[in-house]
């Protein structure tokens, strides 16, 4: 199987991680929720697939591209 790396698409912070590894997420599930400018913004899935790792913590600071998730896809 492949995996398949989830990148953020803006700079922000991680204000919450809503899964773990070893979830299977449909395609378009959230993994995290980014605070950027006093909003939230869903990082989801986009792959069907199991979470494998969580590259990322909450408070934690990402830019657009960086990868904060890898999934296998199924």
């Amino acid at each position: 199987m492949s995996t398949f790396d989830v990148k953020s698409e803006i700079n922000g912070k991680v204000w919450k991680i809503v899964t773990k590894p070893g979830d299977v997420l449909e395609e378009e599930d959230d993994i995290l929720i980014l605070e950027s400018m006093k909003m939230e913004i869903p990082v989801a899935a986009p792959v069907e697939g199991k979470l494998v790792e969580i590259l990322v913590a909450e408070e934690e600071t990402v830019v657009e591209g960086q990868v904060v998730a890898v999934i296998e896809e199924t």
